[in-house]
């Protein structure tokens, strides 16, 4: 198998079906857990493209099949053929690159530079404050104080969201894209959280997302994007 990563480049492009006006490919396999974060950002993507999958479900406790498939433990890994492709993210640029229509992308450059911009700020630094927070908490002795700084800076970034949302029902525009593909799995914990979900993160999502009847604009979009289907 070829591993792929955010950089590689794709081979064999998918092909219309006059009959169907969808994509005729073999069926592609993802590696998922409950309740992932991460994992719920492909499906999102998937289920807009309208393409199926193989769902592989592993457990926490025992990560050996995505290992054996992938070289790392951490879900999803999408395998489309030979192609294996981990992270979440880089499996949303695959599938849009592979199967364009319907997009997650910008078509034009300027505008996909954004979104590649908002997708970094979103993984390499909106997540800091839970992850750290998560790990704090985890330890024998956490740093309280640094757990309310960080909450507090979660709870704050709400209103970015806010203003985002001002005259649109998405986060990049009027159009579903991969910037609310990768937002939604955790803001969405500001109002939703399946009751057999205890783990850790989601409720450090949940603690210090409170909307409080706050941010309209933020709660309509989680839940029009919670309408949309998941693969």
């Amino acid at each position: 198998m070829n591993l792929r990563d955010s950089e590689g480049s794709v081979s064999g492009a998918g092909h219309l079906t006059p009959r169907s006006g969808g994509y005729l490919h073999p069926m592609l396999r993802l590696f998922r857990a409950p309740f992932s974060t991460n994992v719920e950002r492909v499906g999102l993507a998937l289920a807009h493209k309208g393409l199926e999958v193989e769902s592989m479900v592993i457990s926490y406790e025992d990560r050996s099949p995505v290992v054996e498939v992938s070289g790392q433990g951490l879900v999803p890994v999408l395998v489309d053929d030979d192609v294996v492709v981990p992270d979440s993210v880089a499996i949303l640029r695959y599938l849009d690159e592979k199967w364009p229509d319907p997009p997650l992308f910008p078509r034009d450059p300027a505008r996909r530079a954004e979104l590649d911009v908002f997708l970094a700020w979103f993984n390499e630094v909106w997540k800091v404050a839970p992850n750290t927070i998560e790990e704090e908490l985890e330890r024998d002795d956490p740093d309280h104080d640094r757990v309310k700084e960080l909450a507090a800076r979660m709870h704050d970034s709400l209103d970015l969201f806010e203003r985002l949302l001002d005259g649109r029902d998405h986060l990049y525009g009027e159009d579903f894209s991969a910037a609310d593909c990768a937002a939604f799995p955790f803001l969405k914990y500001a109002k939703l959280r399946d009751p057999e979900d205890d783990e850790l993160f989601h409720r450090i999502l949940e603690d210090n997302l409170q909307l409080d009847g706050d941010y309209p604009r933020v709660s309509a979009w989680i839940d029009r994007v919670n309408e949309r289907p998941r693969a």
